[in-house]
């Protein structure tokens, strides 16, 4: 499980021009800045999970029809709290294929942002026979299978469908003659249909590039070095700024991760 923030406004790092202009103009609404965080979730086996997108807003349109398939929630700084990670838990996780049923104890893993590693959290992962593998600080690149194979992909998928939607003049005009950025039932159904289409064997190769899921007699150790494009997926890390990074301070590194409401009271990416 991993959360990552995504903006309204998804624009290519690339772009065609003259040789010589010193100025180059990208067409967007406007919103590069205006984030909302999207959390994905998967298993070993490849299968994936409901994706949830939090938006920055008090509450949710009444009016608004949002896609099946995935869940829409509001917070007004438009991030994961300990209170939704709860709710994760119960509606995603431990409604998960099978989990309902076999009652087998399970493996989640995550890093150790804030949400994930509060008592609270701990007493009901416990209570539901879940062992949490909490990643150290700095290590998410490598053993966090989401961050290493699959945000990439899926962000690349949503850059697309956006991209396709401002070409196609599918965007309408604000009273100004401003664009308007897309409309949130339209970026859940872009979130949605980009994580359904992350192939499972992609998925599967994330957790044993991981290391995670290998077989116990060492003969997939390879996959930690592997990094086959045969479905066009490669196994890269997405470059986006992240608030969910799990880089320690020096001071949090010896004491410990804080769990302060105020640590974050100053950021304003959402």
């Amino acid at each position: 499980m991993d959360e990552t923030p995504m903006t309204f406004d998804l624009p290519s790092n690339r772009t065609v021009a003259s040789l010589g202009d010193k100025t180059i103009l990208l067409r967007t609404t406007g919103n590069e800045k205006n984030h909302f965080t999207v959390v994905l979730s998967c298993l070993a086996n490849g299968t994936k999970l409901r994706p949830v997108i939090i938006f920055k807003r008090k509450t949710l349109p009444k009016k608004v029809k949002f896609p099946p398939r995935i869940i829409v929630r509001a917070h007004i700084k438009g991030w994961m709290d300990e209170d939704r990670t709860k709710k994760w838990l119960e509606e995603i996780w431990n409604g998960r294929p099978g989990a309902t049923l076999k009652k087998k104890p399970s493996l989640l893993v995550w890093d150790m942002f804030r949400a994930h590693t509060s008592d609270d959290i701990k007493k009901l992962a416990k209570s539901s026979q879940v062992t949490l593998a909490v990643i150290p600080g700095g290590l998410t690149s490598v053993l966090q299978p989401l961050d290493v194979c699959l945000n990439k992909p899926f962000k690349d998928r949503v850059r697309k469908m956006w991209h396709e939607w401002m070409s196609s003049g599918q965007a309408r005009l604000t009273k100004v003659g401003n664009l308007r950025k897309p409309d949130i039932e339209l970026i859940a159904q872009w979130v949605r249909d980009a994580w359904e289409e992350i192939p499972e064997d992609l998925v599967q190769r994330a957790f044993k590039k991981c290391g995670i899921s290998n077989a116990m007699d060492g003969s997939e150790d390879s996959a930690l070095y592997e990094n086959d494009s045969s479905d066009g997926d490669d196994c890269e890390l997405s470059d986006d700024d992240n608030v969910y990074a799990d880089n320690l301070t020096p001071a949090e590194a010896l004491f410990g991760h804080t769990d302060d409401e105020e640590e974050n009271s100053s950021f304003e990416g959402f």
